[in-house]
């Protein structure tokens, strides 16, 4: 007979593309002439990605030229999680960082919106940093789908249709 389709939904980002990305705007911050004498830089650490400049104003712009550089490279923002500006001593720092994988609060929402607005035969389950959503009906799978495209708090993609 006919067995359950699933799909899972995940979140990752190509660390390749996020590389790139941030390359792209360290040249544009070297070479543009409103960064001159302004201290402006982005360093990347392990994790972290850390944005300096002397002002505060300075410090936005680069996150800025950084997010459209992500944008460019078809990064989703919702991905990028950036701090508020801080001054330590003379300068004025952001730190960010790439999110990877759906935390456990944000899996709980998706849960509960698949089971209050989602058909009824639709089946999901937690597993790790990934959701598994499963049912019998390939049609109501699409519908799930459609319904998580429009979801906000995450940067969702959808692999292993089967």
């Amino acid at each position: 007979m006919a067995s359950d389709s699933s799909f899972d939904v995940v979140s990752k980002v190509d660390s390749q593309e996020v590389s790139n990305a941030l390359h792209q705007a360290q040249k544009e911050i070297q070479q543009r002439y409103d960064f001159k004498g302004v201290g402006a830089e982005i360093d990347f650490s392990g994790e972290k990605i850390l944005l300096k400049a002397n002002s505060e104003e300075r410090v936005k712009a680069v996150l800025d030229v950084f997010q459209s550089k992500l944008v460019k490279r078809n990064i989703s923002l919702k991905s990028l999680d950036a701090g508020e500006p801080y001054a330590s001593g003379k300068e004025y720092r952001i730190e960010a960082s790439i999110k990877e994988g759906i935390a456990q609060d944000v899996a709980k929402k998706i849960n509960k919106l698949i089971r209050d607005e989602g058909p009824k035969g639709v089946k999901s389950v937690i597993q790790g940093d990934e959701l598994r959503v499963s049912s019998k009906s390939r049609d109501d799978l699409q519908s799930i789908i459609a319904l998580l495209k429009d979801f906000e708090e995450a940067d969702l993609q959808f692999i292993n249709y089967r």
